[in-house]
Parts: structure tokens; sequence; C-alpha cells
């Protein structure tokens, strides 16, 4: 196998599991794909400005936010890989479904669009320095995100 395909593979594998861990709640392993400092741009989503942050507080602030949900989905796909040298962009499509019974409304909410990932290649294989979700669409019920998120902190 050529170093460039197994840095592509590589870099697919590092996205992947980031959702992987997540949505199996695996919080020390999630810690594991991000490097020290981390660029999450969300905005799409909630709005603001992007936010620089550690790792630990990425996986702490995820462990509340989904570990309220009763389950969450998110696939991965159509990966695009530029590599150069020990820098990569990896750019996917998303679709990430969650699910929380509630007595208020619809037991889903279901998002999609893209992700990018900037990643940089340390001693340990490749790390997540940055992460843009651009949601496209969305089905359900959003209010399920502030009801897991109060579950997640009790």
């Amino acid at each position: 196998m050529t170093a460039a395909l197994e840095d592509r593979l590589a870099v697919i594998e590092t996205c992947t599991r980031m959702a992987w861990h997540a949505d199996h709640r695996e919080w020390d392993r999630l810690r594991d794909v991000f490097a020290d400092k981390v660029r999450l741009d969300y905005t799409s989503l909630n709005g603001g400005e992007a936010v620089e942050l550690a790792a630990e507080d990425i996986v702490a602030g995820w462990s509340q936010a989904l570990g309220g949900f009763d389950a969450t989905q998110h696939l991965i796909t159509n990966h695009l890989v530029d590599v150069t040298g020990d820098s990569a962009v990896c750019t996917a499509a998303f679709q990430a479904t969650h699910r929380l019974a509630n007595p208020f409304g619809a037991p889903l909410w279901t998002l999609g669009g893209d992700y990018r990932f900037d990643l940089a290649r340390s001693g340990d294989g490749w790390r997540i320095t940055g992460v843009v979700m651009t949601a496209t669409w969305a089905d359900g019920n959003k209010d399920l995100a502030t009801l897991a998120a109060e579950a997640g902190s009790r």
C-alpha cells in the first residue's frame, strides 16, 4: 500500500472514530481523535462564533450534550481527503440522528449536511485540529437538544 493511500485511510478512520466514539459514549477514546486544541465551528446550527477548545473540554461538553440522549447515530460518508505533508483536510457528508423519548413532542431530531475536518499528523497518528459542521437540512424535534442537555447535566 502506498504512503498516500495509507494516509488517506488513516484520516478517514480518525474522522469516523469521532462519530463512533461519541455515539457509543466512549469518551476516553473520543479524546484520542483530537489534537490538544481544536477549532470548532457549529455556527450554521447555533449561530455565534467558532471557538477554540481544549480536547478535554470538547469531550466534557459532548458527554453532557450527547450523553443526555437515549441514542445518537452520526453517519459520515463521501470522504474527500487532501493530504499535504503533515496536514490534511477531509470533507464529508453527514447525517446525525438523535433520539430522546419525551412527553412533549416527537422523539427524533435528524440533521444533514457537511463536515470539514482539519487534521495534523502527530507521533500517534492523525489528530483532528478543526471541525466545521455545515447543516443544510433538519427534520424532527430540535427541542430535543435542550432536553438532552438538561438530562445530561443531572
